[in-house]
């Protein structure tokens, strides 16, 4: 069985699917909503919650950042980069927080310096976002750390993907299925890619949504994704590029009760008669056979 340790939760076939509440850049820089956000995914009673690090003059070029962007925070994209930005202190009350809500967190890391700056804090393992898969030397400088990977896998083909698991090799490693566009439009989603991946990686394998809507991030589960990620914002009418693509907190909770009744129902995939319906096949059944089964 292909499963993974993620803190004191096992991740895998046959084990809960671990949901992961992404708070990403949806907290625009602001403590405050980002301990709101953390306290909603631990009450929808997700298992973790993931933010991005990022160093921005090592991600973005002095070209890109002195792009034109009108944002709450100036009128460069460096400006809002800069802004969305937490240091030691923002991660320090972020740390406390979890704890406090008894909530794990990690991030995706952009960079090597944001994954030797968020190491500090013992996650219990680090995400490759899509961007960054095929990035060799962050993969290796990632892998160097000891810890879990999620492996996001959106906008690659699969011989990117065959190369970046060569890179990070399998051991501890989470494959997410993942359509980068935000929103994503339903039929991009492409949900019978999960199944394809267990089957050529032997891993386990997620499924990390940018969908408006959650039927879709539900019926991954049943395809037989392990692990669940999506955006959780507090109004999707809040001002931020993820924001339209996120879910508000009920709906994360509404989520995580339907993912794991679908888990109950998926049950062994063994046909039987069940106990209860013994008096229904005696009341209703004209004819019975030997074969009953019974």
């Amino acid at each position: 069985m292909s499963e993974i340790r993620i803190g004191n939760s096992l991740v895998g076939d046959g084990h809960p699917c671990y949901v992961v509440a992404e708070i990403g850049i949806n907290h625009n820089g602001d403590i405050d909503i980002a301990k709101k956000l953390i306290e909603a995914a631990a009450l929808a009673k997700c298992n973790a919650v993931k933010f991005q690090k990022r160093t921005i003059e090592v991600v973005y070029s002095a070209e890109e950042l002195e792009r034109p962007r009108e944002s709450p925070f100036g009128t460069t994209n460096g400006d809002l980069k800069y802004a969305l930005e937490f240091g030691k202190d923002e991660y320090a009350e972020i740390d406390r927080h979890c704890r406090q809500n008894n909530i794990a967190w990690f991030a995706s890391c952009w960079d090597e310096a944001s994954v030797d700056f968020i190491e500090q804090f013992n996650v219990p393992c680090y995400k490759i976002a899509s961007a960054s898969l095929t990035d060799d030397e962050l993969l290796r400088h990632t892998r160097s750390k000891g810890r879990p990977i999620l492996l996001s896998t959106g906008m690659s083909t699969l011989e990117q993907i065959d190369h970046a698991v060569e890179v990070l090799g399998k051991e501890d490693l989470l494959i997410l299925h993942t359509t980068s566009t935000y929103p994503a439009l339903y039929e991009e989603l492409n949900l019978r890619v999960i199944p394809m991946l267990k089957h050529r990686y032997g891993l386990p394998v997620g499924y990390s949504g940018h969908e408006t809507g959650l039927s879709t991030s539900i019926a991954s589960v049943a395809m037989g994704a392990c692990l669940v990620e999506r955006h959780i914002t507090l109004d999707r009418a809040m001002w931020g590029s993820d924001q339209a693509a996120s879910v508000e907190p009920q709906g994360v909770a509404h989520m995580v009760r339907d993912i794991h009744l679908v888990e109950t129902a998926m049950g062994d995939g063994v046909k039987r008669v069940i106990d209860r319906e013994v008096p229904i096949m005696k009341k209703l059944r004209r004819v019975d056979t030997k074969n009953s089964g019974i």
